[in-house]
């Protein structure tokens, strides 16, 4: 057999293969990604409006940043439900993919 047959063959480089040939699964991390970056472009803006609100020491704009804060919190417990969901969808998709390379090398012994 050539090198180029042998590199097929082998589990690694088939389940990196397959895991970069599937547009769907990058398709839905990349979609993953930007709804955790959404998450944390708000905040980011909460946060200076916080930051306003306790600069201009104005009783109502102090009252307001209880809610502002309360929803940061509630953001920042979002990021990290989705990080955790990222992260035990990609074990997944790797396991899956690991399996699939695993059982194409044994058929081709």
């Amino acid at each position: 057999m050539d090198d180029h047959t042998n590199r097929n063959l082998s589990p690694k480089s088939t389940a990196t293969d397959q895991i970069d040939g599937d547009p769907a699964v990058w398709a839905a991390f990349s979609q993953n990604f930007r709804q955790v970056q959404s998450v944390l472009d708000r905040n980011r803006l909460l946060i200076q409006q916080v930051n306003d609100n306790h600069q201009s020491k104005l009783h109502d704009n102090l009252v307001h940043n209880v809610s502002l804060i309360q929803e940061i919190n509630a953001n920042i417990s979002k990021v990290v439900s989705m990080y955790s969901d990222l992260s035990s969808n990609f074990s997944t998709v790797c396991h899956h993919h690991r399996s699939a390379a695993n059982t194409n090398s044994s058929d081709n012994r």
